[in-house]
């Protein structure tokens, strides 16, 4: 048997803030963007990778969802605690250097870890956490 991560899903509260993150500054290629009900779902994924997939989403589509769940879900999207994903790239410099350029919100510059990991990290337009791990 053979499992594979085929989409995630981050939200995101301004469409057109989210495409320009992952499809200008990250480089990803837009996959789908539907429309529904005046929200908005943008697959987007790294080029080369087509199972990969991040679904960009608006927060509080569940119909399920409270006005009281809303509320703290936007809080914390605000405070960058919401959601997160990980990265990895054979060039971490460079491309820190590449989203330091495009403006995004720095949270950690690139860093060597003595757990073994060196990386960094970003907060996409929604607040979402983007870690950007070096790979080997």
């Amino acid at each position: 048997m053979n499992i594979t991560i085929h989409q995630s899903y981050l939200p995101q509260d301004d469409p057109d803030a989210a495409l320009a993150f992952y499809r200008d500054a990250l480089g990803f290629e837009i996959r789908n963007d539907v429309g529904y009900n005046g929200m908005r779902w943008i697959t987007v994924g790294p080029k080369g990778q087509p199972d990969t997939s991040i679904v960009l989403h608006p927060p509080a589509a569940d119909p399920g969802i409270t006005e009281e769940e809303k509320r703290v879900i936007t809080e914390m999207m605000a405070k960058g605690t919401y959601a997160a994903v990980n990265l990895a790239t054979d060039d971490l410099d460079g491309l820190f250097e590449k989203l330091q350029a495009d403006d995004v919100e720095v949270v950690q510059e690139p860093t060597d870890h003595p757990y073994g990991i060196r990386d960094c990290a970003f907060r996409d337009p929604a607040g979402n956490m983007i870690r950007i791990q070096q790979t080997k």
